[in-house]
């Protein structure tokens, strides 16, 4: 699996969710998860894990992740 439709068609029902080390510690964080099978990261809001999840390659997803850390997202 390598395109995004492959990533949105992977089944999740077996995935291992972990939260964000960033939590804030006001019930804002978001979980992650490997797409089994697939080259992607599933991202689902800890506080509705029953909507769907966000799907992204798991290139993208490191990108975001070391961009985050060097604070290219701040105001």
């Amino acid at each position: 699996m390598s395109n995004l439709a492959d990533l949105y068609a992977a089944d999740l029902s077996g995935a291992t969710w972990r939260k964000s080390s960033y939590t804030a510690g006001n019930g804002n964080c978001v979980e992650v998860a490997d797409i089994p099978n697939a080259n992607g990261t599933a991202v689902r809001d800890s506080k509705n894990p029953h909507l769907p999840a966000a799907r992204v390659s798991r290139a993208a997803w490191q990108l975001f992740v070391s961009a985050a850390a060097r604070g290219e997202f701040e105001s």
